[in-house]
């Protein structure tokens, strides 16, 4: 039987969304339905079957599944890893505690720190220590670790990261380290910084490594029961997670090194938005992926999502840098707001209005849902302002109920608040545009980019709804809705390649750098990734490597990252270095550094096979027209403030738009898993990729 179909399957926080598509026609098939928070993998399973049999495809014909998902994510947010014990080099294991020594907002003095996944009676000073050159100052206690080893495994512990000083330059007593927990406990998982994050900072490799152990048993019991579903569902194909720096890898990897995989699903809504960038010649974009739980934003610059090499998950606040805990891996830049459309709206002590980022998630879910969800949420406003036909969500599959949302939103806010249902659905609506528009415009603005100057590329089953007032508060002279937005970020998933990223520390400075030293780190970072690809039956004339540095002002405690020229390494390479990073610098803060040499401080490589090339076709059912009157199947009251409230609304079949249709707003634009609501002064079509493009109107 010939395997000519792949699938994306996507986890969310109150749905779990597929796409299957037919690498040789382009035709594809979508399907989505609520997370089932308790066993993840039931979703993906039921999900998988329906679409399957709607598409009338058989599990031996896919070639690949590629996967995404929230479980590391929520596993650190709420806690539920094993229980993990850190062995630090002597003196310095409350590092993870001490953390940077700063204060994320110096004027709270009652600020809350983050908790260590680690607690403090399990944190463990090792005798040994190495120098800063990887000189060996004090040998590893080896009758130390073997025995602290069996007393944690006798405790119940299940875990260990082992973070020695500099073991970024010298791993040696880590590894002795690992094997003698390994011998001593075989039971205890530990995990290595040197094999994580073989790189400088001690607090973020410490709590990346951490990360990564704490999840471990958790991820490789969910994708070994996902593979075992699959199996038994008779698929025969490849099985790859989504990593968070946009590329994929496979099981055996990502159970290796589980904390990849913590944005993987907001990592493939970038990738989904950059490839229909492309497609329809957008090289700058901002991308709003807006679900049930959170909304997601990213900066695309020149066709390429920006690349961060650390973030932070569990963020107490959640603008405030330094809340949250580090992890130094690389990952789209993005950021994740807490509202979505099971965003919970209250009105707080001091009597305001408040929306998230407490959500309702799959279970209740929104008070519309009818499942016993009692707080109002997005979703219950949207429907009341009309933006939602209650019998027509998720294309009619599931029904929602407008009393509930109205009893709800008029007893816990407009009562409170002394105002209608209708005005109180109308600030829960505004409030969570309001929310995103301010971390949209404060994330691009911080990247030295222009909101105003960048078209809004909006998606999610959620964000359609909420982008056309986005993109107005944005200023944004464009707002982009694919069709099938309510499943975007499963294209993604598709269209990234086998990939993986790999750090060296060496911190030199220019006029002593050892260009055979670098060229040597490059090369063993280059075998690394090849064996890697090459395990995954990726051909070795396929496979390609990018190689990059950290580099800053001496004296400086940042970096920019500057891409290596091909070839082998020598003074030249320094001086065209040294050109791009001022280059760089001077595009970033609009002037050159100070008069001080430079220095690189990391050395990278991302080994990659080839990129997938995903071209999805619309069928035509033989009703599609360029008529937008045709296209219209009927008309409600919704709500526009510019027209002082509700206004008979048309109601547009997103299925039957063909390219070339032309209308203006106010519209709502209805498919299965998404609506796109227009405002009023909007121009409309839809582009030949059967994207609906909105003009907006021009803001005085």
């Amino acid at each position: 039987m010939t395997q000519k179909y792949r699938v994306g399957a996507d986890i969310g926080g109150t749905f779990t969304d597929l796409i299957i598509v037919n690498q040789e026609t382009g035709a594809f098939s979508i399907g989505k339905t609520l997370t089932t928070p308790s066993d993840p993998s039931i979703a993906v399973e039921k999900v998988l079957k329906e679409t399957l049999a709607q598409f009338n495809v058989q599990p031996e014909e896919i070639q690949n599944l590629i996967h995404g998902t929230t479980l590391v994510t929520n596993a650190m947010i709420e806690r539920k890893g094993a229980k993990t014990a850190l062995l630090a080099t002597a003196g310095f294991s409350d590092s993870i505690e001490i953390g940077s020594e700063t204060r994320y907002d110096l004027y709270d003095l009652m600020q809350e720190q983050p908790k260590p996944l680690v607690p403090r009676y399990l944190r463990f000073d090792v005798p040994q220590r190495t120098l800063q050159d990887g000189t060996e100052y004090e040998a590893l206690d080896e009758e130390f670790v073997s025995s602290l080893a069996k007393e944690l495994a006798e405790n119940g512990i299940e875990a260990v990261a082992v973070t020695f000083l500099h073991s970024f330059i010298n791993p040696d007593a880590e590894r002795k380290a690992r094997d003698i927990i390994q011998e001593a406990a075989p039971e205890l998982r530990v995990s290595i910084s040197s094999d994580v994050v073989p790189e400088i900072r001690e607090y973020e490799r410490a709590s990346t490594t951490i990360a990564n152990v704490y999840v471990q048993e958790l991820v490789e019991k969910y994708l070994r029961q996902l593979e075992t579903r699959l199996a038994d569902m008779g698929f025969i194909g490849s099985f790859y997670l989504m990593l968070s720096s946009g590329g994929i890898a496979t099981v055996d990897t990502t159970v290796r090194f589980p904390v990849r995989l913590l944005e993987s699903g907001p990592a493939a809504g970038a990738l989904a938005a950059n490839a229909y960038g492309i497609a329809t010649g957008h090289t700058d974009l901002i991308s709003f992926d807006m679900g049930g739980t959170t909304a997601k934003i990213c900066v695309i610059d020149k066709s390429k999502p920006m690349i961060a090499h650390e973030f932070e998950v569990d963020r107490i606040y959640r603008f405030a840098k330094g809340s949250g805990l580090p992890i130094k891996l690389p990952v789209i830049e993005l950021i994740e707001i807490g509202t979505g459309g099971g965003s919970i709206a209250r009105v707080d002590a001091l009597g305001l209005l408040k929306v998230g980022p407490d959500s309702a998630g799959a279970d209740p879910g929104p008070v519309c849902y009818g499942n016993g969800g009692e707080d109002p949420t997005v979703t219950d406003a949207n429907l009341i302002l009309g933006y939602l036909d209650p019998a027509y969500f998720l294309g009619g599959k599931m029904s929602l109920q407008l009393e509930n949302a109205r009893l709800a939103i008029k007893n816990k806010i407009a009562d409170p608040l002394g105002i209608s249902v209708d005005d109180a659905a109308w600030g829960i609506h505004q409030i969570a545009n309001e929310n995103m528009a301010n971390a949209a415009r404060v994330h691009s603005l911080e990247r030295g980019k222009d909101p105003r100057r960048f078209p809004l590329f909006a998606f999610g089953g959620a964000g359609p709804v909420h982008a056309y007032r986005m993109a107005h508060s944005l200023g944004s002279p464009l707002l982009l809705a694919p069709l099938g937005a309510g499943v975007m970020s499963t294209v993604g998933f598709l269209t990234a390649p086998l990939a993986f990223d790999f750090v060296r520390s060496w911190p030199s400075e220019f006029g002593n750098i050892d260009w055979d030293y670098a060229q040597n780190l490059f090369t063993e970072m280059e075998a690394e990734g090849e064996a890697l690809l090459l395990a995954s039956d990726v051909d070795a004339a396929d496979i390609t490597h990018r190689r990059e540095v950290d580099m800053r002002y001496v004296g400086q405690g940042h970096e920019i990252q500057v891409a290596v020229p091909s070839g082998d390494l020598n003074d030249a390479t320094g001086d065209a270095l040294r050109a791009q990073f001022e280059k760089t610098y001077q595009e970033l803060y609009e002037r050159v550094g100070p008069p001080v040499n430079v220095e690189v401080l990391n050395w990278r490589v991302v080994s990659a096979g080839p990129t997938p090339t995903v071209s999805l076709q619309v069928t035509d059912t033989g009703n599609s027209t360029t008529d937008a009157a045709v296209a219209q199947k009927g008309a409600r009251q919704a709500y526009f403030p510019e027209s002082n409230g509700f206004v008979e609304t048309p109601i547009y079949d997103r299925y039957v738009m063909a390219p070339g249709l032309t209308f203006d707003g106010p519209a709502i634009v209805e498919e299965r898993e998404s609506t796109v609501i227009v405002g009023p002064g909007s121009q409309c079509h839809i582009d030949e990729h059967h994207n609906l493009v909105i003009k907006m109107p021009t803001q005085e």
